[in-house]
């Protein structure tokens, strides 16, 4: 497989580009495996790369639908952050931004992290109160906020409109100095990079079908390349939760999927050096290496499987954007997409053993998937490795809304669409 230094990247360039190995292998599906890993997006490589790398678990397959990274992880708009309020969310979102921090050294493989910052504004002196509550949360479990200013948000982002005639006046804002964004198909590709690398298996145009069960206990699954046999068998897929746990014969899920919208405008020169979010509404923007403007806002507010969105929501998005940025107003968009988002009814994840025998879940994660991408497949390894959660995941039960221990960051009540 292709090493990837400064070397091999001007010997590369005097060929041609001629030379480059594969980044990983297209291995036809075994028998049988120790884990099988549903979900070629990058909750399901990041598992089986810390599968092999943590626990020594290399006997793993990957199974992926369609192509590797054609799902969420290719679909989103490449935050990363770890500004919860509630201690459960900090502690594992920091985790995961502390793996972010390493993680190019880590896979030999540059997914592009720019730690710029992300800065939430606020807009009446609550809100500003409220971030003020979050930051010193934040502080206590040693995580980076800054409180900051007008005069300062309008240094670091001069073409917002901070002035008293905006339609919703700037008074301040929360940041987060260590967030920032990472190149979201990088992330996949360096994670199956690596995890191929100590023997994963990716299977791509593999759908699974079914499930195979002795007794109660799962055993494997059918798919549309035959049957494959595991002693586990970790789900990671997302959106399409719902309907891959109906294969299962498990009909009701705490969870929602709903289509999330993202845009990139046409290039432009430096103008948002961070990732900024609106406070007054659901609007975040940040500026990608190519000049591109990447940002979205609210769900589209019915249940759906389709990757594409609707127009009132592209309406709602440009507003909130132009009352941020009237500058902008004449700027092009050049594409937009959608991702599936499973919508648990709390907010937060499901990471945990069950609900079948033999059988590990990994969805639920709302808006936050991408972000929580090395933490999520770090702490689901272990899960499955261990046969139990590991501290930062252990709030992440699929009963907690059964027992009542919900863990909701906004405070917005059991609505899957307003998380």
């Amino acid at each position: 497989m292709a090493e990837y230094s400064a070397f091999s990247l001007l010997k590369n360039a005097l060929a041609g580009n001629k030379d480059w190995k594969p980044a990983w292998r297209k291995p036809d599906p075994k028998a049988s495996y120790d884990v099988i890993v549903i979900g070629g997006g990058g909750h399901g490589l990041s598992t089986a790369y810390y599968l092999a790398k943590e626990h020594g678990i290399t006997n793993v397959a990957v199974l992926e639908k369609g192509w590797l990274g054609s799902g969420n992880v290719g679909r989103n708009t490449t935050a990363v952050r770890s500004n919860y309020l509630l201690p459960q969310n900090t502690r594992f979102y920091e985790h995961s931004m502390k793996l972010w921090e390493n993680l190019s050294h880590d896979l030999n493989y540059n997914v592009m992290f720019s730690q710029r910052g992300c800065l939430n504004l606020a807009h009446t002196p609550a809100q500003l109160d409220d971030y003020a509550r979050r930051g010193n949360a934040m502080r206590h479990l040693g995580v980076d906020a800054e409180l900051m200013s007008v005069d300062q948000i309008k240094r670091l982002v001069p073409a917002l409109d901070v002035s008293g005639s905006a339609r919703f006046p700037v008074l301040g804002g929360l940041m987060q100095p260590r967030a920032g964004t990472a190149r979201h198909d990088a992330v996949a590709w360096g994670y199956a990079r690596g995890a191929d690398r100590r023997g994963v298996d990716i299977i791509e145009n593999c759908e699974v079908t079914g499930f195979l069960r002795d007794g109660g206990r799962i055993t494997g699954v059918s798919t549309t390349r035959g049957e494959i046999r595991a002693k586990k068998v970790a789900l990671a897929v997302a959106g399409s939760t719902g309907h891959v746990m109906q294969l299962a014969g498990i009909s009701h899920m705490p969870i929602e999927s709903h289509v999330l919208q993202a845009f990139v405008s046409e290039s432009l020169k430096p103008i948002v050096d961070t990732v900024l979010t609106f406070g007054m509404g659901h609007f975040y923007i940040s500026q990608s290496d190519k000049g591109g403007l990447v940002y979205g806002g609210d769900l589209d507010g019915y249940n759906s499987y389709a990757q594409r969105g609707s127009l009132p929501i592209v309406d709602e998005v440009m507003s909130e954007m132009l009352a941020l940025f009237p500058g902008l107003a004449r700027v092009r968009m050049l594409r937009s997409w959608g991702g599936l988002c499973d919508m648990t009814m709390d907010g937060s994840p499901i990471v945990t053993t069950g609900p079948l025998p033999g059988m590990y879940l990994n969805c639920g994660w709302c808006y936050g998937g991408f972000k929580a991408t090395p933490a999520s497949g770090w702490c689901f390894a272990y899960t499955i490795a261990k046969d139990e959660p590991h501290e930062f995941n252990a709030p992440f039960t699929l009963d907690r809304f059964y027992r009542g221990l919900i863990i909701d960051d906004k405070g917005q009540g059991a609505n899957p669409r307003l998380h």
